[in-house]
């Protein structure tokens, strides 16, 4: 059987997160720390991150699994070998993407997929949940193709956004950009999953 079409019941709910290559992406590990320490009985974590998001922290202060690409193309060498990304797809109950960057918001409005967190989200079962957190400069916000991918994540592929907020951002810039709290962020990832605690 298809295990993509099964219907399985988990003990505990799957959740990945997506760290691109934002600033931001210095929150993982707080992240998670507060998801265990907060629901860690009820939840299973993995994170999926970048290289440009593995800049800004380091997987060995992650209290759960940090997958990359490299991980999933060292995982592959002939074809009976499983697919990180179709097997990520089918684990996870719930993605969410925390930072999302502006490059990986044009990648997503335009349904490119060249690295795992992308090519999970194009073979993404749409009867499951995918939030975003864009994080990104002031200017970068606001620019016009900016409310475009947003529709389009929105209105297209019904992720939900948690929007950013206005605060003194790392490149020195006052504004709109940054990402929402952390612990507003876990209440939505909790919320979301359907967790009561």
């Amino acid at each position: 059987m298809d295990s993509s079409k099964e219907t399985v019941i988990h003990a505990k709910k799957r959740i990945l997160i997506g760290a691109t290559g934002s600033v931001a992406s210095v929150k993982i590990p707080l992240i998670v720390k507060t998801l265990v320490e907060e629901v860690g009985h009820l939840v299973e974590i993995k994170v999926v991150a970048t290289t440009a998001a593995l800049h800004f922290f380091d997987p060995k202060d992650v209290l759960a699994e940090v997958l990359t690409d490299k991980d999933e193309w060292s995982a592959w060498n002939k074809m009976s070998d499983p697919v990180m990304h179709i097997d990520l797809r089918n684990w996870a109950d719930i993605f969410i993407i925390c930072p999302l960057d502006a490059n990986t918001l044009a990648k997503l409005a335009q349904g490119l997929c060249d690295n795992l967190i992308t090519c999970i989200l194009r073979a993404w079962d749409e009867s499951r949940s995918v939030i975003v957190c864009p994080a990104m400069n002031t200017n970068m916000w606001n620019h016009k193709f900016t409310a475009m991918h947003l529709a389009t994540l929105t209105d297209v592929l019904n992720y939900r956004v948690i929007p950013p907020i206005s605060k003194l951002l790392a490149c020195g810039d006052l504004g709109v950009g940054a990402m929402a709290e952390y612990h507003t962020i876990v209440e939505e990832i909790i919320k979301e999953a359907g967790i009561v605690h």
